[in-house]
C-alpha cells in the first residue's frame, strides 16, 4: 500500500511589530522618541512607496498631534463605511483624540513630527478643548515644530525644559485653533512662588520639569511660564542657562580647574555644551574669557 506524504500546513509570515502609534516598525526609515515632562515627542519617516497601514484602538491616552515636515504625503483615513483621502503638504497637521479607534491606509512616504499630549493636558494648561481635525495648516505651528527637531536629532537632558516649553506653546495654539491666545493680564510670581521655582530649577540638575515646578507653585503650566517671564524677564529655560553661565564665570575667575570640571560643576551636560552656551552669552569661549579676566 503506497505511503502518502503528509501535507504540512504552510506557516504564515509573522506579523510585523507595530509601535505605540500603530506604525509598522520595519517600514520606518527614521524612528525617534523623546520624553519631556509629561509630553512624548516622536519623529517618524517612511520612505517606501508600498502601501502600509496604521491602526490604534481607542484608549485614554489623550491626544496626538502630527505635523508633516515634507510635502506629498497621502493617506486614506477609514471611518466606519466612509473613508477620506488626505493629502499633506509641508506644515499641514492633524489632531486626533486617542479615545476613538483610528485606521488609515498609508499611500505614500511621510516625515512627521508627532506630540502625544496626555489626558486632561489642555485643561491643565488653561486652554480650551482643542478642535480635532484631520487636516489643517498653521504657519506658527510649523515654526514651533521646526524648533523642536534639533532636540529630537540630538537629545540632551539639559534641554528638557526648552522642549517642554515649546510643547506647551503648541498645546496652547491647538487649544485656540486659527487665532493667537487671548492676552492675559500681566501677572508675577509671588515672593514664595519665585523662591520655590528658582530653587527647584537650580537644584534639579536639568531634570525638573515645567509641570513639576508649576505644580509646586500651584499654577497651570501656561500661567507659570507667563508669570515667570514677567517676573524675571526670561523663560525658565533661558534663566537657568544664565545662572549656569554666571556660576561658570565665578569658577573660571577664581580657580585653575579644567573646563570639563567647570562645565560639570556649573550644571552643563558636557564641555562642548558649556562652550556653546557660554560663547553665545558672552561673545567668547570660556578659555578666552578666563585669559581676559586674569589680564
Amino acid at each position: 500500500m503506497p505511503i502518502q506524504a503528509a501535507v504540512l500546513p504552510q506557516s504564515l509570515p509573522a506579523p510585523r511589530p507595530a509601535d505605540s502609534l500603530g506604525c509598522s516598525q520595519s517600514s520606518l526609515s527614521l524612528d525617534r522618541e523623546l520624553v519631556a515632562g509629561e509630553l512624548r515627542l516622536y519623529r517618524k519617516r517612511h520612505d517606501s512607496r508600498q502601501l502600509g497601514h496604521v491602526a490604534t484602538d481607542g484608549s485614554d491616552r489623550g491626544h496626538l498631534f502630527g505635523l508633516s515636515l515634507a510635502p506629498g504625503h497621502r493617506r486614506r483615513v477609514l471611518g466606519g463605511r466612509a473613508a477620506r483621502t488626505c493629502e499633506f503638504q509641508r506644515g499641514a497637521y492633524y489632531l486626533r483624540d486617542f479615545s476613538a479607534d483610528y485606521r488609515a491606509d498609508i499611500c505614500s512616504g511621510f516625515d512627521f513630527l508627532l506630540i502625544e499630549f496626555p489626558p486632561q493636558f489642555f485643561e491643565r494648561i488653561g486652554g480650551g478643548q482643542p478642535d480635532c481635525s484631520l487636516l489643517r495648516q498653521d504657519d506658527v505651528l510649523t515654526h514651533l515644530a521646526q524648533a523642536l527637531l534639533p532636540a529630537l536629532d540630538r537629545p540632551r537632558p539639559d534641554e528638557a525644559l526648552f522642549v517642554e516649553q515649546l510643547g506647551i506653546a503648541i498645546g496652547l495654539r491647538l487649544a485656540r485653533p486659527g487665532r493667537a491666545p487671548a492676552p492675559a493680564a500681566p501677572a508675577r510670581l509671588s515672593r514664595s512662588q519665585l523662591a520655590t521655582a528658582t530653587e527647584l530649577l537650580l537644584t534639579g540638575g536639568g531634570a525638573t520639569s515645567i509641570a513639576a515646578v508649576a505644580e509646586a507653585c500651584a499654577l497651570s503650566r501656561a500661567h507659570f511660564i507667563r508669570a515667570f517671564r514677567h517676573s524675571l524677564g526670561q523663560t525658565p529655560h533661558r534663566w537657568l542657562l544664565q545662572q549656569r553661565v554666571e556660576r561658570a564665570r565665578g569658577l573660571l575667575a577664581a580657580s585653575d580647574r579644567s573646563l570639563a570640571e567647570i562645565a560639570a560643576e556649573a550644571g552643563f551636560a558636557d564641555q562642548s555644551h558649556f562652550t556653546r552656551v557660554f560663547a553665545r552669552a558672552t561673545g567668547c569661549t570660556p578659555g578666552a574669557w578666563r585669559r581676559a579676566a586674569r589680564g
